[in-house]
Parts: C-alpha cells; structure tokens; sequence
C-alpha cells in the first residue's frame, strides 16, 4: 500500500478515536463521585429515622418537625409517641427500634443502658461522651395541679403554707372523705390523680416526691427506707386515693380537663402540661391552680442518637441533624410558648412578651422559682420503688 494512503488511514482512525473519546458517556471508574455529606440538602438521598418520644411533649415536637422538614427535605422523621417506661420495656424486647428515642427523664436513660447491658451481646445503647452523647432539650418540673377550691382546703388542712405529700395522704386515706380535712361531703371522697409508675415517668416521679418528703430528705434514699413496713403501709393507704392509672402524662392530663373534679381533684403532672392545659380548663370546671413539691423533681427530655445494629451510619448522621435542630436556640426559645423551660441556659424565662407563660399565669400559681431539687436514686433504688408498687396491689 503506497505511503500516502497509509498516513490518510492513520489520520482517521486518530480522528475517529478522538471523535468516540469526546462523544462517549463518562465512564464511572474516572468521574469523582461526589460525598453525600458535601452535596445540597436538595441533591442528597432521603434518610429515614424514628423518633420515640415522651407524649406530653407532642406539640414543641410536632411544630419543630414541620419546620424541620421544609429546610432538611433529605431527612425523613417519623414520629412515634409513647410513656418514657413503656417504650424503655419495648426497646428493651425489641418492639421498639427507633432511632433517636427522648424519654422524659434521663433516669429512665439509665434505667434502660443498666437493663441493656445485662446482655453480653449488646455493646452500649448510646454514646456517653461526646457531640453524640444524649443532650436535654427542654426541662420541666413536677407539680400538683387542682380544682381552686379543692387546692384551698387542703393547704388550709396543712397549716395554710403550701400543699404536702402528708396532708394529702391523710386526706385520700380517710374514709370519711373531704370532711376529715374540712371540705364538704358532697365532694365525696378525694381523688388524687397521677399516671401508671411502671409505663409513664411522671408516675414514678410522683411516687419518688412522695418518698422523699415521707422520709424528710432530699437525697439518699436507700433499699432498705423502702424495705420499712410503716412506710409500705403509708404509700399504700396513699395510692388507694389514685382513681386509675392512665399510661402517658399527656392522655391523663387531657382527661384531668375534660372530666375535671367528677374524676380528679388533683393530679401530679408536669408544669409544662399544665401551662398548655390551663386556658381549655376555664370555661369547662373552673380555675386551675398549681403548688410545688416540697423537693423539685426536674425532667430533662434527654434525647439519645441509639448505637443499636437497626441503626446505620446514615441513619445517624440524619438523628445528629435532627437533634441538633431540636437544641438551636430559635427552637429553644419557641419551647417557651408551649410552657417547657428552655434547655439552652441562654434562652431567659422572663421576657416582656406579653404571651410568656411564666409572667402571663402567675395567678395560677406557675413561677419561675422552684423549691430546691431532690436527687434522684440510681437505677435499683428506682426499680425496687416500682416493685414495690406492683406488689402492694393499688395499679390493679
């Protein structure tokens, strides 16, 4: 073949293979692929969690989320509502897998990692130190929460300070009623309310607050104050004035105002509840008015980013985010109006807001100040509190 033509052959197959170069697709072994973690909310696949939380929280949580979702369209939250003990039992069997899970209570926290570790096969629930470490994200105090009137004769009953574990157990024990405390007979026989101890953290804040004053303390309360008979005697005789046991702070505090003094005179919930509760109470029955404990004890709505094998590493990127938001302070401060005390210690309570429940419903009793905090027990103190409830019988 003569010279010439040879050159024009090579010419064109050089052309053709820069041709088939420039025109062919992008092989995916020589495009950088890019990092999910770097690219756009809008460009990122969708993740999808689980938050267990603790009911009387719903509305902070529920409005956060629809917020949450319009700037974070790669995470997909989805919300499940459950008593802080009943879903600490579930994660325990595995009828609860969440992904982040908030109970009320950093106790019930430690309940649960103390039951989890008692199978060698499980490493830690949570992170213990550390951004991942479980991180309260609003707080709020136990109260006593009752019809004015009712509230009144008691305090009176108690020496006109303000409302006592003692005075009230005389009263519910009794009995001849609401007369062996001074009320009248047509109110029957008092009617204390609080929540199931073994599903609801409420219920077994109401019982520790109730030891605690029985016993004069603030703190170390021990296996064997609970192991004395008189004082078995005493919470029994209490109990027996609890109508029924409802299994979430938030169920029972919605029956509080819908039945009102036909079912309860008064009830131990939380302030926060209380706060959201308090304007659909008065055209119903009355006022409400709210006491403090003698000993404040606070919950911390910890929320836990779990470490459990249903939980992947996307999955927990996307719980981190969602916590995260959860703890900025515009979401903070916005937990004010659904009567939680920020967890921020930057987000201040007295504000000239008009609307800020702790100035707006000072007549009702809610204050910024609270009596001093009790210690809570560690873990077996508190288990032995709940088996001693089931066995004296009252939640059956």
């Amino acid at each position: 073949m003569k010279p010439r033509v040879l050159l024009l052959i090579g010419v064109l197959a050089a052309a053709f293979g820069v041709f088939y170069l420039l025109a062919a697709p992008d092989s995916p072994r020589t495009v950088a692929s890019e990092p999910e973690s770097v690219r756009p909310p809008s460009r990122r696949k969708v993740t999808d969690i689980t938050f267990l939380y603790s009911t009387e929280k719903r509305e902070w949580v529920e409005a956060a989320l629809a917020e949450f979702q319009t700037t974070h369209p790669h995470v997909r939250v989805t919300l499940v509502g459950r008593g802080s003990l009943d879903a600490a039992q579930a994660i325990l069997e595995g009828r609860e897998q969440p992904t982040v899970w908030s109970p009320a209570d950093s106790a019930v926290l430690r309940m649960l990692a103390a039951d989890w570790a008692t199978d060698a096969s499980h490493g830690p629930l949570f992170a213990t130190q550390g951004d991942a470490a479980p991180q309260p994200l609003v707080i709020t105090p136990l109260v006593f929460v009752g019809w004015q009137d009712r509230m009144e004769v008691l305090r009176k009953a108690g020496g006109g300070g303000g409302l006592s574990w003692k005075t009230l157990q005389r009263a519910v024990a009794s009995d001849q009623g609401w007369p062996a405390v001074g009320g009248p007979a047509e109110w029957g026989f008092v009617k204390l309310g609080h929540t199931d101890p073994t599903k609801s953290n409420s219920g077994l804040q109401a019982l520790l607050s109730a030891t605690l004053e029985y016993l004069g303390r603030r703190a170390g309360v021990q296996q064997q104050d609970l192991l004395a008979p008189g004082y078995q005697e005493w919470l029994k005789r209490l109990e027996r004035g609890v109508t029924r046991f409802e299994p979430s702070t938030g169920i029972f505090m919605t029956d509080l105002v819908r039945f009102g003094p036909s079912r309860y005179d008064l009830a131990l919930v939380y302030e926060s509840l209380v706060i959201s509760q308090l304007g659909h109470a008065q055209g119903r029955w009355g006022q409400l008015q709210v006491d403090y404990p003698p000993v404040t004890l606070w919950s911390d709505h910890p929320a836990a980013v779990l470490q459990a094998d249903w939980v992947t590493p996307a999955q927990r990127e996307a719980a981190l985010e969602w916590v995260g938001f959860l703890r900025s302070k515009p979401v903070q401060s916005r937990a004010l109006a659904f009567g939680f005390r920020p967890a921020d210690p930057s987000v201040p309570l007295k504000t000239p807001d008009a609307d800020n429940p702790f100035t707006r419903l000072a007549a009702h009793g809610i204050r910024v100040d609270v009596p001093p905090a009790a210690e809570v027990p560690d873990a077996a103190v508190l288990r032995t509190l709940l088996d001693l409830w089931s066995r004296i019988g009252v939640g059956r």
